[in-house]
């Protein structure tokens, strides 16, 4: 029987570190879903055009993890019609066997409420932004305003708002080492029977 783990949280949490840890420890396939939005977001165009014709190619780009990416995703993300494309895959993809691991906003409240266990990564808004800055090689200044920002467009949208779900473990990663927060995140993982 397929093994669900969804993971939610605010971008530079950790969730998506620890997401790909997870998959690997348990070898389970991983999803990145915020690609999905980006690569809808990077397309152009029509944005619900955009995410019906979605391909692999689209994922491998790689300019999506840039922070222009990650505004266009915030943005596209709130449009009903670019979600309902894109839902199917996702619940598809998080009932493969042995399991799989999905990482994003709305995974554990939209994408997949009967996960066998759902996390709520998070991280304060100054940590989350140095560590973005770190990655991107930007002002942590600059980071900050944009990571706010964009945190509450997504918790203020009408559709699939970023929260944690009401049975998710929350997991504050402001002040783990990554291999803190992984190992935490796998006996949380093996508690609910991974």
């Amino acid at each position: 029987m397929p093994f669900t783990i969804a993971i939610d949280g605010p971008a530079a949490s950790g969730k998506g570190t620890i997401a790909r840890a997870l998959a690997g420890h348990f070898g389970f396939a991983h999803l990145d879903t915020g690609l999905l939005y980006r690569a809808v977001g990077a397309r152009g165009g029509d944005p619900v055009q955009a995410a019906l014709d979605l391909s692999p190619a689209d994922l491998a780009r790689d300019d999506l993890r840039t922070a222009a990416a990650g505004q266009a995703a915030s943005r596209v993300a709130a449009i009903p019609l670019v979600r309902a494309a894109l839902v199917d895959f996702q619940r598809r993809f998080a009932r493969q066997d042995p399991g799989a691991v999905l990482d994003g906003r709305d995974i554990g409240t939209v994408i997949c409420p009967e996960a066998e266990i759902k996390l709520y990564v998070t991280a304060s808004d100054e940590i989350r932004a140095h560590r973005r800055a770190l990655e991107l090689g930007a002002d942590p200044a600059q980071i900050l305003r944009e990571l706010r920002e964009r945190d509450a467009r997504d918790a203020a949208r009408d559709v699939a708002p970023m929260r944690p779900a009401d049975d998710a473990v929350l997991l504050d990663t402001s002040r783990m080492s990554i291999d803190d927060a992984v190992v935490h995140a796998i006996a949380l993982v093996k508690g609910a029977g991974a």
